[in-house]
């Protein structure tokens, strides 16, 4: 095989290698609009904003955190283990 037909090959292979990658790549790309399409609605859904979400989760584990700390307060004193 001469040089230019070696070259011609490499050249072949490299084009489907790229061809392949951008393939996947836009597989890839297609799957993760959809995912970010689900999420948006489902945000919808719960009437909450994707500019709204950072606060909303400030909001919730703030809940959170205050069922928790009623519901230690009205577990009896003698019946909680303190760690030694």
């Amino acid at each position: 095989m001469s040089t230019i037909e070696q070259e011609l090959t490499k050249m072949k292979q490299a084009i489907d290698q790229a061809r392949d990658m951008r393939y996947r790549a836009e597989a890839k790309l297609e799957e993760l609009q959809n995912q970010r399409d689900r999420i948006l609605k489902e945000l919808e859904e719960l009437g909450v904003g994707p500019d709204e979400l950072e606060n909303e989760i400030k909001k919730l584990e703030s809940e959170v955190e205050q069922a928790m700390s009623e519901t230690w307060s009205l577990i009896p004193k003698e019946l909680i283990k303190h760690d030694a």
